[in-house]
């Protein structure tokens, strides 16, 4: 029996049944105005995803991450070095930091040639051709640089800020500083690859010791996006209105006998969702009206850019409906070439360049770019040096990210590495900065954006004293 049914006698149960429908009508018109609430969170009693005011005029109402794991080649994608074919098989010259030097070998030229694009210039990859097209529209981030060397740590401070497990990812705090825009449908999603998790799992979107409510919720590109979307028997509406009604009743009976717990307010919260995305989810997730020129565009039409690019189309219709935060994942950790360079980041700009291309003309075409913020990039880089003959290590010191749309200038190249592609020398970034500034897009100011916890002022950006980039601001 339900806990809450407990304490019911046969006729309190009747009486509470009748007063819950009589009372169905006004609980509905008011639920607006309860989601419209603007309580600060940290004050409030209870997780909400009620809208909250920003802290500051926002310049994007949205973010797509598009999140590279493994840490993607900056000298052989985005950042040209001529210095590394000059001193071809060379030892570097100078300190530098390398994970496995048993297997370290001379300076790696890279195997590809550059093209430079659009008006502003912008140097690619051979491999890129449709993100060429879109340069103009981009920031490039040449001299981004972080904390810790190995892959688990510096996904933990790419995503939460800090190289130790269990913090709140960067969109829990967007959702958590911000609430939801629209209540039928989560605020935060989660795209992974059908292929698989990526390394470190569910970890990657998770509210860690924000309320669970604030997590990031899973949506599946390939058949039945979320389980159990709808019911598995016909019931008239009258039916299943009285009956999430008189559950309702019961779930505010048991949450007021057991105040202040998180994960019961999440859960409530979520089937009450779950209710409200039976017809919004099932029409954001149906490609079936996008019109054929759109699909191929995406490159829905092709195997290998298949199934990235019905992401990035879903994450377009999802932002396009008021989703406050999406990320898209690839499986494992691709950009990781340790060896097979060449042949590796082949096979990933085939599956990725295209559908990335497309979300950003396609979000332009449509009117949103200027108000979603799309990032591009990995936890780290690569070194300059070979490791196994044709591969290369992780580099933490100097590595390319990418901002478009958002509020972020277009066409625009921030920073530096020196001539090796090894180290950030001009502009640096860390991830804290990036972090301010990406919250500044969104409206939020990172010294006001904190919980409180066993007694902290708990930050996205710690106790750091990071900067907002300003020179990447539109």
């Amino acid at each position: 029996m339900h806990p809450a049914l407990t304490a019911f006698s046969r006729r309190d149960f009747f009486g509470r049944t009748a007063n819950g429908l009589m009372g169905a009508a006004l609980a509905h018109l008011g639920a607006g105005d309860l989601l419209a609430s603007d309580a600060a969170p940290a004050a409030a009693s209870a997780p909400s995803l009620a809208p909250r005011p920003p802290h500051l005029p926002p310049r994007a109402r949205a973010v797509i991450q598009l999140f590279m794991h493994g840490g993607p080649s900056q000298m052989d994608l985005f950042d040209p070095k001529p210095a590394l074919k000059k001193y071809a098989g060379k030892p570097f010259p100078g300190d530098i930091n390398v994970q496995q030097p048993e297997e370290s070998g001379g300076i790696l030229p890279s195997p590809f040639e550059f093209k430079r694009h659009g008006q502003c210039g912008a140097p690619l990859c051979e491999l890129l051709p449709h993100l060429g097209k879109c340069v103009d529209d981009i920031t490039f981030i040449h001299s981004m640089h972080t904390e810790h060397i190995n892959h688990e740590p510096a996904l933990w401070a790419m995503h939460t800020g800090q190289v130790i497990p269990g913090r709140p990812s960067m969109p829990s705090w967007i959702v958590y500083g911000l609430g939801a825009e629209n209540r039928n449908l989560p605020a935060f999603v989660v795209l992974d690859d059908e292929k698989g998790l990526p390394i470190d799992g569910i970890r990657n979107w998770s509210s860690g010791w924000l309320p669970p409510l604030y997590q990031g919720t899973r949506f599946r590109a390939q058949g039945v996006p979320v389980w159990n979307l709808h019911p598995h028997r016909a019931a008239s509406e009258e039916i299943v209105s009285n009956r999430r009604n008189f559950l309702a009743s019961l779930d505010r009976r048991h949450r007021a006998e057991h105040p202040g717990e998180q994960e019961l307010d999440a859960r409530i919260a979520n089937y009450e969702m779950a209710a409200r995305m039976q017809l919004e989810a099932t029409d954001a997730l149906d490609l079936s009206r996008e019109s054929e020129s759109v699909k191929k565009l995406y490159g829905l039409d092709n195997k290998t850019t298949e199934s990235y690019g019905r992401r990035c189309l879903m994450a377009r219709r999802l932002v396009e409906r008021g989703v406050r935060c999406v990320q898209i994942y690839i499986d494992k950790q691709i950009w990781d070439n340790h060896s097979d360079l060449e042949m590796n980041l082949r096979s990933n700009c085939a599956r990725t360049d295209q559908p990335v291309a497309a979300l950003l003309l396609d979000l332009k075409a449509r009117g949103l770019l200027d108000s979603t913020l799309v990032t591009w990039g990995g936890e780290f880089g690569r070194l300059p040096l070979s490791q196994a003959a044709n591969g290369r290590d992780h580099n933490k010191d100097g590595f390319t990210m990418w901002l478009a749309g958002g509020g972020v200038k277009g066409g625009y190249t921030h920073g530096a590495t020196d001539d090796f592609g090894y180290k950030a020398v001009k502009d640096a970034v860390s991830i804290h900065d990036l972090h301010a500034t990406l919250l500044r897009l969104m409206g939020l100011d990172f010294h006001k954006l904190a919980f409180h916890r066993n007694g902290l002022e708990e930050r996205l950006t710690g106790v750091t004293r990071p900067r907002v980039v300003q020179e990447l601001l539109a």
